[in-house]
């Protein structure tokens, strides 16, 4: 099971995220290392929102936007929660067969 994680960030949020960036990132990056969040990043140039890639459920999602601090900190307008069936591409889960 792969889950995406979409966000909508407040406008202007490089100049609002500072405090929240490094527990934000901390949280990112302990969730990569055990294997839970595949990929992650901003989307937009600036920044509108964020993507996140899980490799698990909604739940993993879930508890990830509970700990994260942009979420805490007023950063995220709002959140959806989708999965993801992958068909192909490297870095994530092995598809199952095509019929």
């Amino acid at each position: 099971m792969t889950t995406v994680l979409t966000y909508t960030y407040v406008p202007d949020i490089v100049e609002k995220r500072g405090p929240f960036r490094p527990g934000h990132l901390a949280l990112i990056d302990e969730w990569v290392a055990d294997g839970r969040v595949l990929a992650a990043g901003a989307t937009g140039d600036p920044p509108t929102g964020g993507l996140l890639v899980f490799a698990g459920d909604a739940a993993s999602a879930e508890e990830f936007v509970a700990a994260d601090p942009y979420v805490s900190g007023g950063l995220v307008t709002e959140h959806r929660i989708e999965p993801w069936n992958v068909v192909a591409g490297a870095g994530v889960p092995a598809p199952p067969p095509r019929s």
